[in-house]
């Protein structure tokens, strides 16, 4: 799968044939079942509307928000695009959301696509995939994700089981980057390493007693696998043991570790750095 270029002239390609709903409901619930996500956050929503990529069924908004150009730009594409637009008062929206701030406006979309590690490598012919080992902060996540798209990475690999899922905490941390980058998962991390070397890609893990600097890594500009671990136990020994080779972040103060999320922005812009290099060589 290749990675999307978004540009502020996206056009979405949400269905123009569904029918407009009233503004305003004080009485229907959202349409939320294990067949939708819900996405909480302004930026998160406008996202998941312009990028076009899944359904948006329904947005809903809280009243007595204050004019702000991202609220106007949902309302509007709303309104274009026929997708149904509820507003409720303060208390009762607040009862709808799960995140600690959703800013004044959640939508009900289709779950994102279910992908295969082979979906990350199909279309690219330099894949920059990270692959996350048991993350389970939700905020970690979306800031790694986050940060990962804005580096250039093709694609987000995640466990099955023994990690946290894409929930609305997720989301609204990524600012809507979940929509502009593949992300599949997988039955076991270091069996989807192993899959990676058959595929060509190398596979370099994080880990603060690793020999080797990040900024001394030599296979940035070729296909990669960057493997975070967990926020407190770091790679699994298994995962540790099928990583082609590992790498630290060198660190000068007292405190041991930088968090995950902060951690992978350095990685990852580290290896978009390296990668630019390469090009103007």
């Amino acid at each position: 799968m290749s990675k999307r270029n978004p540009s502020p002239k996206r056009k979405s390609s949400q269905n123009k044939q569904w029918n407009r709903t009233p503004n305003r409901s004080t009485k229907r619930r959202p349409d939320i079942n294990e067949n939708s996500q819900t996405v909480e956050g302004r930026h998160a929503v406008r996202e998941a509307i312009l990028a076009g990529t899944r359904r948006v069924r329904e947005v809903h908004m809280s009243e007595g928000l204050d004019s702000a150009s991202v609220i106007d730009d949902i309302a509007n594409l709303s309104q274009e695009l026929r997708i149904p637009l509820r507003k409720h008062g303060k208390a009762k929206f607040k009862s709808m959301t799960t995140t600690e701030s959703a800013q004044g406006v959640f939508a009900v979309c289709d779950p994102l696509p279910d992908l295969e590690l082979e979906d990350l490598i199909e279309g690219t012919d330099k894949p920059f995939i990270l692959v996350l080992d048991s993350i389970t902060d939700p905020r970690n996540l979306g800031s790694i994700i986050r940060s990962g798209e804005c580096a250039g990475a093709t694609g987000i690999l995640l466990p099955r089981h023994r990690s946290v899922r894409i929930t609305p905490t997720v989301a609204k941390t990524a600012q809507g980057a979940i929509e502009h980058i593949p992300i599949a998962t997988t039955s076991g991390i270091p069996k989807a390493l192993s899959r990676l070397k058959e595929l060509g890609v190398w596979t370099v893990g994080m880990d603060m007693s690793a020999d080797a600097d990040i900024y001394n890594l030599r296979v940035a500009s070729e296909p990669l696998a960057l493997v975070l671990g967990n926020e407190g136990s770091g790679l699994g020994r298994l995962t540790r043991e099928r990583c082609d080779l590992t790498v630290k972040i060198p660190i000068s103060g007292i405190t041991e570790s930088l968090n995950v999320g902060a951690a992978s922005a350095i990685g990852c812009f580290e290896i978009a750095r390296q990668r630019l290099t390469k090009v103007k060589e």
